[in-house]
């Protein structure tokens, strides 16, 4: 298609103003294509205001706009701004495509071919006919949603502690808006994912380090920290952390939340990767929390698609109220034919097996990336996560792992550098690779021995 959007480009520059386009007949018969890519090329045209199309009599080429005589001054902007400023790189790396022939060995979502995509297109379909569909929904999200999700969740959760919205970093925006002002302290894993930094960072939080270990956050040093900073609010993925895949281990958890008691603070549950799980994941922190401290995020995002945002923030108490006003005030409510669809998703047949592929494929790729770490570079310390997406790979002291990961950008692997998941000081350095975003098990394969032969070099 980007092909003949590009060839018709140029035709319609060479046409004057009103010309006809060849029909779409001669177009398919011209370039040999589909009538679907001869639609969508013109599609694109019409967006950028190149042609006008009329229905029953063809695209014509559309009237030309006069250049702007002398490029406009925005230099006013940086004043008024002021020197605050949203730091994206790090997002934006991780959502943008590698380029043509780039392992991807980096990326927070399944591969396609992992994704339940025809039982997406047939719920999205059945979700448009519903009656209402396009209407506004409940606040708070669909009811049948809400019970979902608390089920699914398990515990003493009701559909009314259950708030829907758009996607978990949506979510993550909305709580961390709701439960603290500018300037506020917030605790944060060290490392930690990168989106919760940023997001943190935007609204003029300060995120504090609180270290990690193979059975996840250190409970002795999170007392710590909360005492230190004064931080009301502590940010955790305790099940299948990224980027290192760790599980908080039971008794670990039981103490976070005695910590967090004794603090007077809410812990953000993060629960992103709960149905990646290789192994049975344990419960959530939520099920162990009995006053309202915990503020869980369920997302199935990771599970489905990067587009279907939707996910569920489950509160209880004065927060609730809160969280909930904070976020119809900053979105009105998530669209309700991605929620129609959604729920069209997980109440069909096919959903736990889809979960069961899904964590069969996980485990398969996972194995894989492994030996290939053992074989190309058995020097490395990797973990072996029980679920999730993604390994941690210990790297030599002194070597960058910013330089190590544009240098194997330059040899055909996309990698992350592990230093941007850190809120401080990173203490070592680190690569995450991410085994859930390659094509096969061949590739993850041939991914880990271009690695090899940059680390080598």
């Amino acid at each position: 298609m980007a092909a003949l959007a590009d060839s018709l480009r140029s035709d319609v520059r060479r046409m004057r103003p009103g010309e006809r386009l060849p029909s779409s007949r001669s177009l398919v018969e011209r370039h040999r294509v589909s009538p679907v890519t001869v639609s969508r090329a013109l599609g694109l045209l019409a967006a950028e205001g190149l042609v006008v199309t009329r229905p029953g009599s063809g695209a014509f080429a559309a009237e030309r706009r006069e250049a702007a005589a002398e490029p406009a001054d925005f230099g006013w902007q940086a004043v008024t701004l002021g020197d605050r400023s949203v730091d994206a790189a790090g997002v934006s790396w991780l959502l943008t495509p590698p380029p043509e022939g780039v392992i991807p060995l980096s990326g927070g979502y399944l591969h396609p071919a992992l994704q339940p995509v025809r039982a997406l297109a047939t719920a999205a379909a059945r979700a448009a006919r519903r009656p209402h569909a396009w209407e506004t929904p409940r606040l708070g999200g669909m009811p049948e949603l809400r019970a979902w999700f608390a089920r699914t969740v398990g515990g003493a959760v009701s559909p009314a502690d259950v708030e829907i919205t758009s996607g978990g970093q949506q979510s993550l925006t909305t709580v961390l808006r709701a439960l603290l002002p500018p300037g506020a302290p917030v605790l944060v894993e060290s490392p930690t994912y990168l989106g919760a930094l940023a997001v943190a960072r935007a609204a003029g939080l300060h995120p504090v380090p609180v270290p990690v270990d193979a059975d996840g956050v250190r409970p002795d040093l999170l007392g710590e920290a909360f005492a230190l900073s004064g931080a009301r609010v502590f940010y955790s993925q305790p099940t299948f952390h990224n980027p290192t895949g760790t599980v908080l281990s039971e008794e670990r958890r039981a103490r976070v939340l005695d910590v967090a008691r004794a603090a007077g603070a809410f812990v953000i549950e993060d629960d992103f990767a709960r149905h990646l799980g290789i192994a049975t994941p344990p419960p959530p922190l939520l099920a162990g929390d009995t006053d309202g401290r915990v503020v869980h995020i369920a997302s199935l995002t990771k599970a489905t698609a990067p587009s279907l945002r939707v996910a569920a923030v489950i509160a209880r108490g004065p927060v609730a109220e809160r969280i909930r006003a904070t976020q119809l005030v900053g979105e009105f409510f998530p669209a309700r034919p991605l929620q129609e669809t959604l729920l069209e998703l997980v109440s069909s047949p096919g959903w736990p097996r889809h979960l069961r592929a899904v964590r069969a494929a996980l485990r398969s790729r996972r194995d894989a990336a492994l030996a290939a770490f053992a074989r190309e570079l058995p020097e490395l310390r990797v973990n072996r996560p029980a679920g999730g997406l993604h390994l941690w790979v210990r790297l030599p002291d002194g070597v960058d792992d910013t330089a190590l990961a544009e240098a194997a950008l330059r040899d055909g692997v996309l990698v992350s550098a592990g230093r941007p998941f850190f809120p401080a000081e990173a203490p070592a350095p680190h690569l995450r690779i991410s085994y859930g975003t390659a094509d096969s098990e061949a590739e993850l394969a041939e991914g880990v021995r271009r690695l090899g032969e940059v680390l080598n070099s």
